[in-house]
């Protein structure tokens, strides 16, 4: 071992500092970066729109809604620690804490017994409308709101009870100030009562062909005027192939694409300087490393990991469809319920009728997103470097009548309501949808006429149709 002297010892300790301290600086400087990098990032997610919906989304699931029950039972049995102070004495003595035992007792008691019960229900009616409609509506029946509301109800009081009987056993509610806490009591009890009689009423129609029927219509109304509303959700119409200088994101997994972010996107874009498209529509199957997006524009080495990141987080790929920003799941679904209804096993004709009149009532709002997007709008597109597939009319009438035109081609009354509606819808003032209806008015009554055996069923069927719809399926 060499010997080191004073000097040199100092020097060695001196060389360390300065290592250490350029470590030290080094580690601080990373972790600066990285949290920028984080919030640079967390400021797209937190974009207003995109919390909303997510907010949205998540509202309709029922763990949601129990919790925001149990947390508002545990905030009012606080307040009513608050309040007591400002009761006078002589008042607060008027009542004692017996009163609200009782009362409490009885919700403690009852309202487990009654949330078994309304589960017991809820899961039956899920499993029924599933076998007996399609599969695809025990999704909606999931997001049922009186259904939700009310078991959040019965369990938000339960907990509110149990909380309230633990608290006076520990002396927090005292005797001598059980009147706010009684009045409370009564308030629950009430709203109890309320969500009862509600759920009795909902469950005469719950889980019924009619209301199921209904449901699917109304949500899937809903989300199409929200999308005519809001043009290609508020980016540019993509019409044809993406740019031939774009490059491709592709998807890192399996799924429909369910859900996506338009705003947040946008915004992705802005900040990168690059033009995004979305060349398949929401509710489309996409494989894993198909592109799933495609970029116009370049972007570093460096930002490209991140880039990536922000894209992949707002767009939603999973194992399901939904109904919420997919209007065209809707139409699937009611088509699979009039299907179902024509299968030998129910053979019934007159469900397929309802949801044709149903589909029909739906496409009758259509309008043309391109055009809206062009002539409603001053200025351009809100979200401008996206792009994103309008809805097509000719994909709207083969998602809604595409299974009962096939599984009720030889049903004359089927298909005498279907060239009704298709010839109410040729008579739209858009024309895209004209021209749609005109064609698929045309492909069903060629199938019908090769599927009718009876003669003076296919006869009634075409004197019922349009002459040139007429003309065109019997001479050619």
């Amino acid at each position: 071992m060499l010997p080191v002297g004073g000097g040199a010892h100092v020097r060695l300790r001196r060389d360390v500092s300065r290592t250490d301290r350029k470590d030290v600086a080094a580690f601080h400087w990373n972790l600066m970066e990285t949290s920028y990098m984080r919030w640079h990032m967390n400021d797209i997610l937190l974009i207003p729109a995109t919390l909303w919906r997510k907010a949205r989304k998540y509202s309709r699931k029922l763990w949601v809604r129990v919790m925001f029950m149990g947390i508002l039972s545990l905030i009012a049995l606080g307040i009513t620690q608050i309040i007591e102070t400002f009761v006078p004495d002589s008042m607060a003595s008027r009542m004692t804490g017996a009163s609200a035992d009782r009362l409490l007792n009885i919700i403690s008691s009852a309202m487990l017994s009654v949330t078994i019960f309304s589960m017991t229900v809820m899961v039956s009616v899920y499993r029924s409308s599933a076998s007996q409609w399609t599969p695809r509506v025990h999704q909606l029946i999931m997001q049922d709101s009186t259904t939700q509301k009310t078991l959040a109800a019965f369990i938000g009081a339960w907990v509110y009870a149990l909380i309230a009987i633990i608290l006076r056993e520990t002396s927090v509610f005292r005797d001598e100030h059980a009147l706010i806490i009684f009045w409370l009591t009564v308030l629950v009890l009430a709203y109890v009562v309320w969500s009862l009689v509600r759920w009795v009423l909902h469950l005469q129609t719950f889980g019924s062909l009619l209301h199921t029927t209904r449901q699917v219509e109304d949500i899937t109304k809903e989300r199409f005027q929200e999308r005519l509303k809001t043009p290609c959700l508020g980016a540019n119409p993509l019409h044809g192939a993406v740019p031939n200088a774009a490059w491709s994101i592709e998807s890192d997994q399996s799924g429909y694409i369910q859900h996506i972010y338009p705003e947040g996107l946008n915004a992705v874009a802005e900040r990168y300087d690059v033009r995004l498209y979305l060349p398949q529509p929401i509710g489309y199957y996409i494989f894993l490393n198909e592109p799933l997006l495609w970029v116009e524009g370049d972007v570093t080495e460096d930002d490209r990991e991140e880039f990536l990141s922000l894209v992949r987080d707002h767009v939603n790929v999973i194992d399901l469809r939904d109904y919420d920003q997919d209007p065209r799941f809707g139409l699937v679904v009611m088509g699979e319920i009039a299907s179902k209804a024509l299968s030998p096993g129910i053979n019934d004709p007159g469900t397929a009728i309802d949801i044709i009149t149903r589909v029909g009532r739906i496409l009758s709002s259509y309008s043309n997103e391109a055009d809206e997007n062009s002539e409603s709008r001053e200025g351009g597109p809100e979200l401008d470097r996206l792009w994103v597939p309008p809805l097509k009319p000719a994909d709207l009438l083969d998602d809604g009548f595409g299974s009962l035109t096939r599984d009720g081609a030889q049903l004359y009354e089927v298909q005498f309501r279907l060239q009704a509606t298709l010839a109410g819808l040729m008579r739209h003032p858009d024309k895209g949808l004209r021209d749609a209806a005109f064609d698929y008015a045309e492909m069903a009554l060629r199938r019908a006429v090769e599927a009718m055996d009876f003669a003076p069923d296919r006869e009634r069927l075409l004197a019922s149709v349009d002459e040139r719809l007429r003309v065109r399926v019997t001479q050619t």
